[in-house]
């Protein structure tokens, strides 16, 4: 069995994959299997992936299902022991996993490992933001903003998804942000500083282009993880807050975009949660 299994979800992306594909074989690590989801595609992504051949391992979905279930459905095929991601539009550079699986020997009870990116967008090469600023070790509470992890960036042990659970496959986007979430609520993680992943944005085809108010998917995940995932005092007052937060800027953008039904909604929703006896110790460690 490999160490270390790849999965690689893609959905009409043909223009990219290649170069995405090609990054993760000439890899200096060898001991790695490629698992290319292939979402349903209907351009020209199935005759790209023949032309691999035996040098990767392809999942032909018959219809268009969503990232989350297609990462899972690689997950469900992998046989490493670590598992790694990378975006169809998205590239590793050469000593991605070699260094990561080093900082891991280095670092042995952390079994989370994410690297920094270089980030273009629209073809030209930008600076992230100082809220998208890496952290690391338990990073659950400066996580609650934002996604600060991205899934071509990380590498984990398959024991974190048994305990865990895979990604929510009822969310279109965010699915990294709930997922990262349930992990880092009960796991440190480790930053190895240096760029050694490319991040491709602006694209009309990047999924979190695709609509106004992201946000509320994100309410949505710290909803179900305040009803499931036993927390901390802390961790569930920290996002019970951020929740709220959310909620209300969310009430006041639909109400803008004339959605007064989920304006409603997200308003009220603030509300039940700031008055409620949420913040009862019900579901503390």
């Amino acid at each position: 069995m490999p160490l270390v299994s790849v999965i690689l979800p893609t959905w009409n992306r043909a223009s990219w994959l290649s170069a995405s594909i090609d990054s993760v074989l000439t890899q200096t690590f060898r001991d790695f299997e490629l698992i290319v989801v292939n979402d349903g595609s209907t351009d020209d992504t199935s005759r790209l992936l023949e032309q691999y051949g035996a040098e990767i391992k392809v999942i032909d979905l018959p219809e268009n299902r969503g990232v989350s279930y297609a990462r899972n459905r690689g997950l469900d095929q992998a046989t490493g022991e670590w598992l790694a991601f990378l975006d169809s539009d998205d590239q590793w550079l050469p000593q991605k996993l070699e260094k990561q699986l080093r900082r891991y020997r280095e670092q042995p009870q952390v079994k989370i490992h994410f690297t920094d990116e270089i980030w273009i967008r629209n073809g030209i090469r930008v600076n992230p933001m100082k809220k998208h600023q890496k952290h690391e070790g338990w990073i659950f509470i400066p996580g609650l903003s934002l996604c600060l992890m991205a899934p071509s960036a990380i590498m984990i042990h398959r024991d974190i998804f048994e305990a865990c659970g895979n990604f929510d496959e009822q969310l279109p986007v965010c699915e990294d942000y709930d997922l990262w979430l349930r992990i880092t609520a009960r796991y440190p993680v480790a930053l190895l500083n240096e760029k050694l992943m490319i991040r491709y944005g602006g694209h009309e085809d990047q999924l979190s282009c695709r609509s106004w108010g992201n946000d509320r998917y994100r309410v949505q995940s710290l909803k179900k993880i305040l009803e499931t995932v036993p927390l901390s005092a802390e961790y569930r007052q920290a996002a019970i807050e951020k929740l709220i937060e959310k909620s209300r800027i969310l009430a006041q953008g639909f109400g803008r975009h004339g959605d007064p039904e989920l304006s409603k909604y997200y308003a009220e929703l603030a509300t039940t949660f700031q008055n409620s006896g949420w913040r009862s110790d019900s579901f503390e460690q």
